[in-house]
């Protein structure tokens, strides 16, 4: 017998009692449907997260105080210093470095306006660092601020919010009570698990620490390697110098922090990896499930069957082509099977990314992969059932009754 015919006889075998076969291939629905909506969230929180990561910019160091303050970060807790960040311009293998210091959350008003949101005190170079293009205007100088000028950088969230018909660009807005004027519109980066990256407004690091924040102190330094080779010598060369700039003896704690952002970059995409296969497993098992399922229903068949398969070898079907029939049914349910979770858990994923606001990511090789697991349950639970009709005594099955 043909593949076609042996096709043709599985179909009408499985339509012949459709309530039942929908049932046995539930399992393989539910199974294929979990794995692909469980992986594709742990792919979409890994993608967002070194997204994320990647938008700090590359090659990035990034210092920190040891200490932390409550709604105003870069403030009194922090022992990071304006001359620590001229220090650390001097290191060889430095290319651009920029210093941050910041309020959680300010009131921004224009007119009957508000708004609230971070107001982050920087350098001219963290545009580059960050590689963050302004689509209106331009970001502010180094002469802005040496000059402790009250200009200001938004981000397209805060212009959304505050200036939704009009032109920002040497707009007047009031942080804090304190006037600022508009100089450049940044390019729209978007949300990134979870938090939104346009939210923020960019003023001198001058101007923040004097007019805003009250502190000669800054939250943070961003250093940027002239290589991804440069930047473990460079940690060791910026661990020593603020050591000694801090009068640290060698018995004692270190009161910074220096993270190297690819180490971190490697560590969570190896942590989330190891999350999306968990959550691939733990819905595979319910695959497993549904493969044990096709096996009970496919052993009632061939027991219901006995005396067809007594007539067919009766009347010269061999022993493979009865195997090859009862396989080619249980892999056609768990192709069929497999074909409408694939649809269910895309169609899943594609929900939950719009009505929960999770990152999915559904991948080729995860639909393929999932179709594939589903094929080798289908041959692996469907063998048995299919060995034993295969081998039926034709005369003591042409006696079933």
């Amino acid at each position: 017998m043909d593949l076609i015919s042996s096709l043709k006889m599985a179909g009408q075998s499985l339509m012949s009692n459709k309530l039942r076969s929908f049932l046995t291939m539930l399992g393989v629905i539910i199974g294929v449907g979990a794995v692909i909506i469980m992986v594709a969230l742990g792919q979409g929180t890994s993608s967002g997260i070194t997204s994320r990561l990647s938008s700090m910019g590359a090659n990035l160091l990034t210092v920190s105080s040891a200490m932390s303050m409550g709604p105003i970060r870069g403030a009194g807790g922090s022992t990071l210093t304006m001359g620590d960040v001229e220090a650390i311009t001097q290191l060889p293998l430095v290319k651009y470095v920029a210093p941050e210091a910041s309020t959680n959350s300010a009131t921004i008003s224009v007119g009957s306006a508000t708004w609230s949101t971070t107001v982050d005190g920087t350098s001219p170079e963290l545009q580059t660092i960050k590689t963050w293009p302004t689509v209106q205007g331009s970001f502010f100088t180094d002469d802005d601020v040496d000059g402790l000028k009250r200009v200001a950088v938004l981000g397209q969230t805060v212009v959304t919010n505050l200036f939704p018909n009009t032109n920002p660009l040497g707009q007047s807005i009031r942080i804090n009570g304190l006037s600022f004027t508009v100089v450049g519109v940044l390019k729209e980066k978007g949300d990134s698990s979870g938090s939104d990256q346009d939210d923020v407004i960019y003023v001198p690091i001058t101007t923040a620490q004097q007019r805003l924040l009250g502190t000669a102190t800054v939250r943070s330094i961003n250093v940027q390697a002239e290589s991804t080779e440069a930047l473990s010598p460079l940690k060791e060369y910026i661990n020593t110098l603020l050591r000694q700039r801090h009068r640290i003896s060698d018995s004692a704690d270190d009161d910074f922090q220096v993270r190297d952002m690819t180490e971190i970059l490697s560590t969570i995409e190896d942590t989330t990896k190891m999350l999306s296969f968990l959550l691939g497993g733990i819905a595979a098992v319910s695959l497993l499930v549904g493969g044990i399922g096709i096996m009970n229903i496919m052993l009632v068949s061939v027991t219901e069957r006995t005396r067809e398969i007594g007539i067919r070898m009766a009347i010269g079907a061999t022993t493979r082509a009865i195997l090859t029939q009862f396989l080619i049914e249980a892999l056609l349910l768990c192709f069929i099977g497999g074909l409408i979770g694939v649809a269910l858990g895309c169609g899943g994923a594609q929900l939950l990314s719009v009505w929960a606001n999770l990152k999915m990511q559904v991948s080729p090789w995860l639909i393929a992969a999932s179709m594939g697991f589903a094929i080798m349950i289908g041959l692996f639970f469907g063998y048995y059932p299919a060995r034993q009709a295969a081998n039926s005594d034709p005369i003591e099955a042409l006696r079933f009754e």
